[in-house]
């Protein structure tokens, strides 16, 4: 289907404004650092701008945004550690100082996000998948897997999770 300039730009907006969240969303589970995570929305924003006359009206949105934020995301992620990696910066969670008065709920979802972030791109992007409540047939279709693949590494990333909290406990 050919665009004209208006219906993409009309589209693209439509987009942003129903569908900023999952940008965010995934923004944030790849990048802790607010400047990093600013420069990666800027990204997936521009990248989605580039393929908005490619959008497929057969597939739902948040389907097509997921797999390209994700994409990107990773790609941004891949040159970010390449570049951490080189130089010695300390973060804001390091020099953070613990507040007493979390909730016990609160310092778990913040343990649960810390060893999220932790793991490897692809596990990352299954993860938040699985926690916006997708099914594995959506998540293996946003990261073109097989669905069997999806739950034989959900089930792993969870195991890996629970280890990582019972391991705190003891």
């Amino acid at each position: 289907m050919v665009m004209d300039k208006q219906a993409q730009k009309h589209l693209f907006e439509g987009m942003m404004e129903q569908h900023k969240g999952i940008l965010w969303k995934v923004a944030r589970a790849y990048c802790p650092d607010e400047d990093d995570r600013q420069d990666l929305l800027q990204e997936m924003m521009i990248q989605i701008w580039q393929s908005v006359h490619k959008y497929n009206h057969q597939y739902k949105i948040s389907t097509w945004l997921y797999r390209i934020s994700l994409n990107v995301a990773i790609s941004f992620y891949r040159k970010s550690a390449a570049r951490a990696g080189k130089h010695a910066v300390l973060t804001e969670q390091l020099m953070e100082i613990p507040v007493e008065d979390k909730s016990e709920k609160e310092r778990q979802l913040t343990l649960l996000e810390q060893f999220i972030s932790e793991l490897k791109e692809i596990d990352k992007a299954l993860m938040l998948l699985y926690l916006e409540d997708k099914s594995h047939a959506e998540i293996a279709d946003i990261l073109g897997m097989s669905v069997s693949n999806v739950g034989t590494r959900i089930g792993r990333i969870k195991d890996k999770l629970k280890e990582r909290f019972s391991q705190l406990k003891s």
